[in-house]
C-alpha cells in the first residue's frame, strides 16, 4: 500500500530515534550499511525528511543526520505524507480508471466503497503508530533487528 521509499523512510526515522543521543549525528554511510539501503537513494530520502524538519542534517566530515522533532510527536502517517502523500487513502486500491479524479464515477466502481474500510484501517494504523513509542519497544527488546 505504501511505496518502498516510504518504508525506507519509516525505517530510517525509527533507526535514528533508536540510536538518538543528544547532539550526535549519524553519517549516511553508517545508516545505509545498518539498514541495507543504497546510500544515494537513502540520502535523497533523508534530505527530503530534513527539508520538512523531521530530521536535522549537518554537512561535513563530522556531519550526518539526527531526529529533528520530538519522536513522540511523529506518526508513521507524518512520514508517509511527506514521502508518498495521502492520496493512497482515497484512491482505488486497484487503480481502476473509473475511480480517478471524479467523485461521481467512484460510485460506479465495484470495489471502491468495499475497499474503504481497508484504506481507513491503514490510515488509522499509520496515524496511531508513533515513532517514539515504537523506538521504545525496539530498545526494550534489546535488539534492533526490527529496523
Amino acid at each position: 500500500m505504501i511505496s518502498n521509499t516510504a518504508k525506507y523512510a519509516i525505517r530510517a526515522v525509527l533507526y535514528l530515534a533508536v540510536k538518538f543521543k543528544d547532539g550526535e549525528k549519524i553519517g549516511i554511510k553508517q545508516i545505509s550499511v545498518d539498514l541495507t539501503i543504497p546510500a544515494p537513494f537513502l540520502a535523497k530520502i533523508l534530505q527530503n525528511l530534513s527539508k520538512h524538519k523531521m530530521l536535522d542534517s549537518t554537512k561535513g566530515p563530522h556531519g550526518g543526520f539526527s531526529i529533528g522533532k520530538n519522536p513522540y510527536e511523529i506518526s508513521f502517517l507524518d512520514i508517509v505524507e511527506i514521502i508518498d502523500g495521502l492520496d493512497m487513502f482515497e484512491e482505488c486500491v486497484f487503480g481502476l480508471k473509473v475511480c480517478e479524479k471524479d467523485e461521481t464515477f467512484r460510485n460506479l466502481c465495484p470495489v471502491h466503497n468495499t475497499s474503504r474500510p481497508v484504506r481507513d484501517a491503514f490510515y488509522s494504523l499509520f496515524k496511531e503508530q508513533i515513532v517514539g513509542d515504537v523506538a521504545d519497544k525496539i530498545k526494550a527488546n534489546g535488539k534492533n533487528v526490527y529496523i
